[in-house]
Formats: structure tokens, sequence, C-alpha cells
């Protein structure tokens, strides 16, 4: 294999464009001697004569005239190549995908990602809405950059980073009887056809709320996919439904009301989820950082705990 450095590239193309080596060397800023050296020991690695040497002008030799177009376009795909990288460095390009669970992409990101986009227009930010069930297989098959999600069983090629922790809230119509109680309890809530989430999100409440409940159970009366659904079917008046504070935006979409659920209080950890074995470009890092600051500054009515 031939060790062609990029030196002795430079330095042919330049003397190739400049028919001297006083020019080139002046271009490239390098003496004519250092000039000469690396002309001759890329003649030497090739095994072939590139230039004619005269006390005039410098001229290519057939071989040289074949070459110099194709030294030329190698160092323009590379000064290409170098030049991208540095956009993407400096934040003037780049991708970034997240995997997150349908509310979290209904009610939190549009906002974060139109805000982001602001500060950084060339920025591609592709969100994929999903089941909460399927976001850490994304992460896991390179999918997606990171995923954000509710804490699930730990995983040892898996890092996970708390984004918030939230209290449960209570959702319900406009002149419902919930509606003249500052908190409410689970009892109280239960008390009510439920509407909820089917798989593990509900799973998980029964088994927080077990030891606490007196008088109820959670046995809700429709099992929904997604919570906007869920949102949907409490505005038409078929129940109500528990769900954390960041979905407030789409709680007023809804026209519905909300309330802190009590007795007991219980909190729900979103994380960040990301691969140990796959660093964050500039841009995905980047973006987690605007997500993390975003949280902060919103609080969500005051109930963010991270």
């Amino acid at each position: 294999m031939m060790n062609v450095t990029l030196r002795q590239l430079r330095a042919f193309v330049a003397l190739a464009k400049t028919h001297s080596f006083t020019e080139a060397a002046a271009q490239l800023h390098i003496t004519q001697s250092a000039l000469s050296g690396l002309i001759r020991e890329l003649e030497q690695t090739l095994g072939l004569q590139l230039v004619h040497r005269s006390t005039r002008r410098v001229a290519l030799s057939d071989i040289g005239r074949e070459f110099h177009p194709m030294a030329t376009k190698t160092l323009q795909d590379l000064d290409g190549a170098l030049e991208a990288m540095a956009d993407v460095k400096a934040l003037k390009r780049g991708v970034v995908r997240i995997a997150a669970p349908q509310l979290m992409s209904c009610a939190v990101l549009p906002e974060v990602i139109a805000s982001f986009n602001r500060e950084h227009p060339n920025i591609d930010v592709r969100l994929l809405d999903c089941l909460v069930e399927s976001v850490l297989g994304k992460v896991h098959s390179g999918e997606v950059d990171f995923g954000i999600g509710p804490e699930r069983e730990s995983s040892a090629d898996i890092e996970a980073q708390t984004l918030f922790e939230l209290p449960f809230v209570v959702v319900f119509p406009k002149g419902h009887a919930l509606e003249k109680k500052k908190r409410v309890s689970w009892d109280d809530a239960l008390s009510h056809p439920v509407i909820a989430l089917h798989g593990e999100y509900t799973q998980r409440l029964r088994v927080d709320l077990h030891d606490s409940l007196r008088d109820q159970a959670l046995q809700p009366s429709h099992d929904v996919s997604f919570m906007t659904t869920a949102l949907a079917m409490v505005s038409a008046g078929l129940g109500v439904t528990t769900c954390l504070p960041y979905a407030e935006a789409l709680i007023k979409l809804y026209q519905l009301q909300s309330r802190p659920l009590i007795e007991p209080v219980v909190r729900r950890k979103f994380f960040v989820f990301t691969r140990r074995d796959r660093p964050f470009s500039p841009a995905a890092r980047r973006f987690a950082s605007y997500l993390f600051e975003h949280v902060a500054k919103r609080q969500f009515a005051g109930h963010v705990r991270a």
C-alpha cells in the first residue's frame, strides 16, 4: 500500500496550478527546498515522474497531467468532508432522532422542538412518537439518539438521566363533582368511572395504590392506548382519568379541569435514555441540554422535582 501524504498531494496540486516552485512554495507557506522534497517523495512513492524540471517553468509529465485532476478531486472531497464535520461540531448542521411516548410527543416536545429550531434552524429534529413500552427498544436498536419515558427495568447498556418527577392529577370535565375540591383523594377519584391506559401504566398504579386505598380499587371502566383518547373520552363525559401535569396544555385544549391527587401522593419519574456505547453527536447533545433547560424553566405549574 502506497503511503502518499496529504502534504505531498497539496504540494503537487499547488505546483501543477502555478507551474512554479517559487509561487507554489509561497502559496503553501513553505520553503522551495521543502516543496521540492515533497514532490520528490511523492514521485518516489508512486514510482513515476510527475513533473519536468527546468530552470524556467515547471511542466507536468503526461503521467502528471493524468494524475492532477485525481489529486485535486481527492483534496476537494477531503476538504469538503472536513468542512462538513466542522459544521456539525459548530451546530450548523445535524440530525437528532428522539423516541417519546405519545402524550409527551403531543404536550411537551413540539414546543421544545420549535424553540430549538429558532436557535438552530439547520439542525433537523426528528420525533418518533410511539407506545411507552417501545421507547427503550428504539434506543437499543440505535434507531434514535435517545428516548424519553418513565422508569423501566435497569439495563447494563442503557444510561438513564432523570428529566423530571411529577405527581399524578385527576382530570374531569367542567361542572364535575370533583371541581369543588382543591385536592382529590384517590378514593374519591376512583369512586367515578375511570378511563385508564392499558398495560404497564395501570399495572404500576395498582401496585403503588395497593396498600393505601381503603374503599376503592383501580378498576378502569375503559382501557385505551393513548392519553389523548382518554382525554377525549373524559371530555365526552364518559368518566375521569389520571395523568401527569406535563399534559396541562392538552387538558386545557380539551377544556377539562385537573386537581392534584393525594392520599397517597403518587409520583412518576421521567428519564432520558441513551446507549452507553453510543456517544451523543454535537446536535443531539445540544438538544438534550436544551430539553433539560426547558423543563427546568417551565416547571409544569410548580410540580417538577428533578
